[in-house]
């Protein structure tokens, strides 16, 4: 009689492929970091051209999950992080184009110095290893966090949201087509190619210890639920609660446009300004002229009372102070001066980004200086809350929190750092 041996459970194969996922990972690391420069560059310029080659496969893919994201009756905001054209395609190539121009920062000497013992030191980049990143809806997100990391000299495990895992595996392959032409591991970067949650869970647990960091960029819920559960330190990216103050002193044209292309520009992105906050004595004047620009642009206005007493709309109720609409959506506030603005932000933001649009410099440096947000601006519009607009060529994501990395997270944030001592025989008494 044949013994019938037991079946493998579902869980048991998700494991086992996601511990394979994280050593091949590691190994590819380790190639990644000590390839150079010179050949890490040609990877990304190969990568640039399989992204323009399979511009077909990958727009044939997005139409796929195009298709069951409308089913599912996603929201207007999400289809547009989603949706990809030729035009996003072509931007996808440029962007790791640019990556690939950037300074390699492995090996970057930080620092040095001589100690009175002969004893040279130097502080000096290296990679961190091996990261995951955990992402939704964006499919470019899978160009910019595998080449980003490999710029850095990492190896990167990346799980896309299941609404867009068919146009991440496209561009994924597209990566992968890249680093083999460059003669680099296609393992060092790696699509989850499962939409099971469980996957999350294996990364969250270090994937044997072959997960070094974890980088989660998407809603309030997968951010906490990563932060806190990870066995393996983190990278937050919190949702944009962005501000953008109009000063007493402010310009009125410019306050128009920077509040019109902050909310409005695209407001899916998390740098679109989400609440913005007029002093109570300029708005009676002022407030006017911005809620027609922002209500024939097509934007839906919330205000407390004194905006509200100004201007009719809809009334902001306590949950509109910290909700990301990602959507036509503004919340407005009158605060009485500067120290009323600042304290709204402390009170509501997330610390990612805060804009003042004011003519006065004391007032403007006040701001930047004691605002404890990521990114602080004057005059400037709170959409450039952007590691490409930073020079950065891309981002990971806008970190918010106080410890590695705060702000974009581009290829040198991806880096960590050892001390290198150089003697001449020297020992310690």
């Amino acid at each position: 009689m044949a013994i019938q041996m037991p079946l493998v459970s579902h869980d048991a194969a998700l494991a086992a492929t996601m511990l394979a996922m994280g050593a091949a990972a590691r190994e590819a690391s380790a190639a990644a970091a000590k390839a150079g420069a010179d050949k890490r560059t040609a990877a990304l310029k190969a990568m640039a051209n399989r992204i323009r080659a399979a511009a077909p496969a990958i727009l044939a893919a997005n139409e796929k999950d195009m298709a069951a994201a409308k089913a599912k009756g996603l929201s207007g905001a999400m289809l547009d992080r989603l949706e990809l054209n030729p035009d996003r395609v072509e931007a996808m190539a440029n962007g790791v184009e640019d990556i690939a121009a950037l300074p390699d920062p492995v090996g970057t000497v930080l620092a040095s110095w001589t100690r009175p013992n002969g004893l040279e030191m130097s502080r000096v980049r290296g990679p961190i290893g091996v990261i995951g990143i955990i992402y939704e809806s964006r499919p470019n997100v899978t160009a910019d966090a595998g080449a980003l990391c490999l710029r850095a000299g990492n190896a990167a495990i990346l799980r896309g949201g299941s609404e867009s895992l068919h146009s991440s595996q496209a561009i994924a392959n597209a990566l992968r087509a890249g680093l083999a032409d460059a003669g680099l591991p296609e393992n060092a970067i790696q699509l989850v190619a499962t939409a099971d949650r469980a996957a999350v869970g294996h990364m969250m647990a270090g994937l044997g210890g072959k997960l070094d960091v974890l980088v989660p960029r998407g809603g309030k819920s997968l951010v906490a639920r990563v932060q806190d559960e990870a066995r393996v330190p983190v990278i937050g990216h919190l949702e944009g609660l962005c501000h953008t103050y109009i000063h007493e002193k402010a310009d009125p044209a410019k306050a128009e446009a920077i509040i019109v292309n902050a909310k409005l520009r695209r407001v899916g992105v998390c740098g679109s300004t989400e609440t913005m906050l007029i002093d109570a004595s300029i708005a009676p004047k002022l407030l006017p002229r911005l809620t027609a620009a922002l209500e024939k642009a097509g934007c839906e206005l919330r205000g407390d009372a004194r905006a509200r007493a100004i201007h009719p709309m809809q009334a902001a109720l306590e949950e509109d102070w910290i909700t990301e609409y990602l959507a036509p959506i503004l919340s407005i506030a009158v605060v009485d001066n500067l120290d009323g603005a600042m304290a709204h932000i402390a009170k509501y933001g997330s610390q990612h980004t805060e804009s003042i649009v004011t003519e006065d410099a004391a007032a403007a440096e006040r701001f930047l200086t004691e605002v404890d947000s990521a990114i602080v601006m004057h005059n400037a519009s709170t959409q450039f809350a952007d590691g490409a607009e930073f020079g950065m060529g891309a981002e990971i994501g806008i970190a918010t929190g106080r410890l590695h990395a705060r702000g974009p997270v581009g290829a040198e944030q991806l880096t960590i750092f050892k001390y290198v001592v150089r003697g001449t025989g020297q020992i310690r008494v």
